[in-house]
């Protein structure tokens, strides 16, 4: 047997951040194995065969029942010998079998989409996230919501008028499948129905953490449990979370995605109480209770921009500490680097990677590798943070 090893040049990519960040690479390896089997052969002989007239019978073995009763003896004594030290302290020593965990994640989609359809635009990146967290005990569950505002063919940028249509202003068709977390007004830049928004990531949390079932990215009524309902097959024996752990959008779903982090994390036990309309306070009490009152642990954008509504300033005053990360594309002509750099700038330490692409989700190795080290180094502090806090409370009450 031998093994050959063959190593691609890694590929990189600019990430830029006010903190030193670890750069990725990727290297391609290819093991070959090869093993030949030789069956030994042997020819058949030839028993010569004695009449039964002159065969005689073996006399029998008189000391045949002391040798039983002398093996079983030494049977007794093998049984009842005490286990070798050596044997004892490896027991001692072994490690239990890591215990897997799952982390719970919104996926949420651009204007015009729809939750099935952004998960088949990030597919490779679902597989590719869930094959890199796997040597980390880590089971991803990710959740793909539909937003609640359905847009017509009037409300698609670009989108013109037939010359031969006959529909009277307002009569246009709706688009089966295109959605919209909010509205943006064109005068005054305020949001209209992103109350709607966040009252369908409450629900869609709620549901989660309630213990519904997630197929295929979507959320279920059924629940473990029930009356015919299997837990799925991949969260088997898999320490299930009991929260939302983290949001990823793309484009408007990456403003909803901030907007959601930057709430969940005002609203938070120990935070200063914001002063919201009564519009605002409905939605946020909401969220706030859809999942247990905790702030999520990470937030990444893909395109995301910063929201101008002077109504949704207490987003982000003081800024959002939860960890974010941003992904812009330099070739991106759909939002402006400028709206985008902004919302980076209402978040501490945030994290950029900037790629040589546009308005999209970069679904590459290459580009799934600092997404994959994001999160867990956010999860790994996370947890950190939760060890110690414990130990203070120990600590108290001694």
């Amino acid at each position: 047997m031998f093994r050959l090893l063959i190593r691609t040049p890694a590929r990189s990519f600019q990430v830029l951040s006010a903190q030193p960040f670890r750069s990725f690479s990727i290297s391609a390896a290819f093991k070959f194995n090869s093993s030949l089997n030789m069956a030994d052969s042997s020819s058949a002989q030839s028993t010569p065969v004695e009449s039964s007239a002159s065969t005689t019978p073996a006399p029998p073995n008189a000391n045949a029942p002391a040798q039983q009763k002398q093996q079983k003896q030494q049977n007794n004594k093998k049984q009842n010998r005490p286990p070798h030290p050596n044997a004892i302290a490896a027991a001692a020593n072994a490690k239990p079998k890591p215990v897997k965990k799952e982390v719970r994640i919104l996926m949420l989609h651009g204007y015009t989409q729809s939750g099935p359809l952004f998960r088949a635009k990030t597919r490779a990146l679902e597989k590719l996230l869930i094959k890199a967290l796997s040597p980390l005990n880590l089971v991803p569950t990710l959740i793909y919501p539909t937003a609640p505002n359905r847009l017509s063919v009037s409300d698609i940028p670009g989108y013109e008028p037939s010359p031969n249509s006959q529909s009277g202003p307002g009569e246009e068709k709706e688009l089966s499948d295109s959605w919209a977390w909010f509205r943006r007004e064109e005068a005054t830049w305020n949001y209209r129905f992103i109350g709607e928004g966040f009252e369908r990531l409450a629900e869609t949390m709620e549901k989660v953490n309630g213990g519904a079932v997630v197929v295929d990215g979507l959320v279920t009524d059924q629940k473990v449990g029930e009356e015919g309902v299997e837990e799925p097959k991949e969260l088997k024996g898999v320490v299930r979370s009991e929260v939302i752990d983290g949001v990823i959008g793309f484009s408007q779903g990456g403003a909803m995605a901030a907007m959601l982090t930057a709430a969940m994390e005002h609203l938070s036990p120990g935070h200063p109480r914001p002063v919201l309309t009564a519009e605002h306070e409905a939605w946020a009490r909401q969220i706030r209770d859809a999942n247990k009152g905790q702030p999520l642990k990470f937030c990444v954008s893909y395109s995301g921009f910063f929201a101008l509504p002077p109504e949704l300033g207490w987003l982000w005053e003081p800024k959002v500490k939860t960890p974010t990360m941003h992904f812009l594309g330099s070739l991106d002509t759909v939002v402006e680097e400028s709206r985008s750099r902004r919302l980076v700038e209402a978040c501490e330490d945030a994290v950029v990677v900037v790629h040589p692409g546009g308005h999209y989700v970069p679904v590459s190795k290459e580009w799934v590798a600092p997404l994959v080290g994001f999160i867990r180094g956010c999860l790994e502090r996370y947890k950190k943070e939760e060890e110690e806090g414990k130990k203070g409370e120990e600590e108290k009450n001694l």
